[in-house]
């Protein structure tokens, strides 16, 4: 038709399916400006398509399709400051806990690549000093088999991943000194994930920094 564009045309110029313009369609959010009532092809004025870039540049921004489609049902200067400054601090949240996801990444790659050379040193024990580091702690229940052990860890996994805590992909667990004694090594009172000093949990405790014996088991 003329001075419009069809559906075809005007996805060619946006850079999105037809398939997203006719869901658009469907879901209210943007719907064409004309309807062939013979062939329901779908047209679109080229005043639209500023309607269109500020739908996908929202998109873009993280908004979802709910969320873009109230901002756009009546929006000023003002409501459009507040959504968008609200969004972006969303995104710094993001960001943050991507670059979090980072860091834990990059020690464990680390942690690893430190586990290849001890390896290739046939299994020798060492003593080395550590620093001081903070544990995210569970209660390993009686009787402190396995099962118990992966339970309390676990425990350990869901807390952190439901208040954002600041963990490193490792796992521990503390064996009282006791049960070393008796014979009793795989009793473990506590499972452990190691975390940075953080304030958003009470079930922390500090292990003091000091010298450790370290041996390292490759295992499958």
């Amino acid at each position: 038709m003329k001075d419009m564009f069809s559906i075809g045309e005007l996805a060619g110029y946006q850079n999105i399916s037809k398939q997203t313009l006719i869901f658009y369609d469907k879901i209210g959010l943007f719907k064409p400006a004309y309807v062939d009532p013979n062939n329901k092809y779908r047209y679109y004025t080229a005043q639209q398509i500023d309607y269109l870039d500020t739908i996908l540049i929202m998109k873009e921004m993280g908004f979802s399709l709910g969320e873009i489609q109230n901002h756009m049902k009546n929006y000023t200067i003002d409501t459009s400051l507040i959504t968008l400054r609200k969004q972006l601090t969303v995104l710094e949240d993001q960001i943050a806990h991507l670059q979090m996801i980072k860091n834990r990444l990059a020690h464990r790659c680390a942690q690893m690549e430190n586990v290849k050379e001890f390896n290739e040193r046939n299994h020798e024990v060492t003593v080395k000093e550590v620093p001081q580091k903070y544990l995210l702690c569970a209660e390993v229940d009686a009787p402190q088999s396995f099962g118990e052990i992966s339970i309390a860890t676990k425990k350990c996994f869901s807390q952190a991943l439901r208040d954002n805590l600041p963990i490193f992909y490792q796992t521990g667990v503390i064996v009282p000194y006791e049960h070393i004694l008796s014979g009793r090594y795989t009793e473990a009172t506590v499972a452990f994930l190691p975390i940075e000093k953080t304030k958003k949990a009470k079930n922390i405790k500090l292990l003091p920094k000091g010298n450790v014996a370290c041996i390292y088991h490759y295992g499958t």
